[in-house]
């Protein structure tokens, strides 16, 4: 059993050393990297926790928000070990419990008592030119973005759906995401929300310069490729998660595709995703009427 904690967050601290006590006492062995050792040695006995180096394990717990899962994400992903999360952040959609909910957490991981769902990747390699030297790659499990590398001047794109353009745009950037990612990156740029269990892309034109500039949906048999334009901009950047990153300058070409290996969550019960929505953005789905009668009832 791995763990890994947010460092700066004491409530995350305080959650992981109860889950690491907690889980101990059931016979339980607690892994953790050397610097979330450091982090933890404050809270919970020093054999409680063994250094995590390279050995398997059957599960990675993360206790932080989303970003410290796609962090445990880069360990876990081709190692093929389930993530299971406790939020601590703000919307936390990755995350499978809250921090309260640690108690019964130790209990379902003690027995083994979660089952795994797993969500596609897209794997991203940037070219010198269309189709020729790879000069770097790399994996995402929320998006991949283009973005302009000068405030002042938009990178100018073109755009190819399986060998074939759609469209020259001069924009802030360009989302490629899955539809995890469709709740992150790509819903603040105004890209539509898609469920999960669906296996597509999702194009995000980042304040693009031009009459057609729609998030599109993509199949997951697609290759989207943006070639950088040579010309007035200074080049731009290519992100991963937002966590990796390389540079590109005219002439390169960032190709997209779904991910050969997906990544493994971990889920304690079934938790329907139009709920996870609900909760996570406070929909009202009361309405006046129903909004009125409760707040009746808790004066009451």
């Amino acid at each position: 059993m791995a763990v890994t904690v947010h460092p700066l967050r004491p409530a995350a601290l305080e959650a992981a050393a109860e889950f690491i006590t907690g889980i101990n006492a059931r016979g339980i062995t607690c892994l953790a990297s050397a610097e979330d050792l450091e982090a933890l040695t404050s809270r919970v006995p020093a054999a409680d926790l063994q250094v995590q180096d390279g050995q398997d394990c059957e599960l990675m717990v993360v206790f932080g928000g989303d970003g410290n899962i796609l962090r445990a994400a880069e360990w876990c992903l081709p190692r093929h070990v389930p993530v299971l999360g406790v939020n601590l952040g703000h919307v936390g959609f990755l995350a499978e419990l809250e921090s309260s909910q640690v108690g019964s957490l130790i209990e379902h991981v003690a027995r083994g008592a979660y089952e795994v769902e797993e969500r596609m990747t897209i794997d991203t390699v940037v070219r010198d030119e269309r189709g020729g030297k790879e000069l770097w790659s790399s994996f995402a499990i929320n998006e991949v973005s283009v973005e302009k590398l000068a405030r002042e001047r938009m990178i100018e794109v073109l755009v190819r759906i399986d060998g074939l353009p759609l469209s020259r745009w001069a924009t802030d950037g360009l989302l490629v995401a899955t539809p995890t990612g469709s709740t992150a990156y790509a819903f603040s740029a105004h890209g539509p929300v898609i469920w999960p269990e669906l296996s597509a892309l999702l194009l995000v034109p980042l304040s693009a310069h031009a009459l057609f500039a729609r998030p599109l949906v993509l199949s997951d048999r697609t290759v989207v490729s943006i070639e950088v334009l040579p010309g007035g901009s200074p080049g731009g950047v290519v992100w991963c998660d937002g966590r990796r990153s390389t540079d590109v300058t005219g002439g390169m070409e960032i190709e997209a595709r779904v991910g050969a290996q997906r990544l493994r969550l971990a889920r304690t019960g079934e938790q329907p995703f139009v709920n996870r929505l609900v909760r996570k953005f406070g929909l009202p789905v009361d309405g006046w009427r129903g909004a009125a009668e409760r707040d009746a009832t808790h004066a009451r």
